[in-house]
């Protein structure tokens, strides 16, 4: 299972830059953690050009993402492996300004976790929020799942109006009625309440 970051596990902020800008979207552990106990891998494949932009560093992005794990893990959830592609053609750092294989939706990311881990891309699915998270998916050859409003850029297989959406359609399509929510769960229904 290949997951974008902002917009789709945590919350949309505009280039975040600090641990404390991350914060989960709204009831996404619960069908994480019945993905993972049917033994899919959870990757993070994000774009993160803030690197290339000047507006922080590496060390900054390891602790978002130890925060990101911490997240997670609080709902039962491990991650199995986080990428990010620091790259940004426009970029104002020398060194991470370019055109890469790995910025989505190009499919680098994907093919290096895959490698990684051992993961097989025809039986894998991509979740995001943009058409360039759908089209990494596409190009890398796993099945898509797209998170918010539809684009006439982003055909993906499955459609959810928020991640919690999106991802228990993903559980039930995968897992059928063993995977369950723990209300009654309806598609189109929209969490009342917001939290990590």
């Amino acid at each position: 299972m290949f997951l974008d970051r902002d917009g789709t596990l945590t919350e949309p902020r505009h280039y975040p830059a600090h641990p404390d800008e991350l914060v989960l979207q709204p009831d996404i552990g619960a069908p994480l953690r019945a993905l993972q106990n049917e033994g899919y891998a959870l990757v993070v494949v994000t774009n993160q050009s803030g690197l290339a932009r000047g507006l922080l560093d590496t060390a900054i992005l390891d602790a978002m993402h130890d925060r990101l794990r911490g997240l997670l893990d609080r709902h039962g959830v491990h991650l199995d492996g986080i990428y990010a592609c620091s790259h940004h053609p426009d970029g104002t750092v020398h060194h991470y300004r370019k055109v890469c294989a790995c910025r989505k939706p190009a499919p680098g990311m994907l093919y290096q976790a895959a490698h990684d881990l051992d993961l097989d891309l025809t039986r894998s699915w991509t979740v995001g929020d943009s058409a360039c998270d759908i089209g990494a998916g596409h190009r890398a050859g796993t099945r898509t799942v797209l998170v918010g409003s539809r684009s006439s850029d982003a055909v993906p297989h499955l459609h959810g109006a928020t991640t919690s959406d999106a991802l228990w359609q993903l559980c039930l399509s995968l897992l059928g009625t063993s995977c369950r929510s723990p209300s009654p769960y309806r598609p189109h229904d929209r969490p009342e309440t917001r939290g990590t």
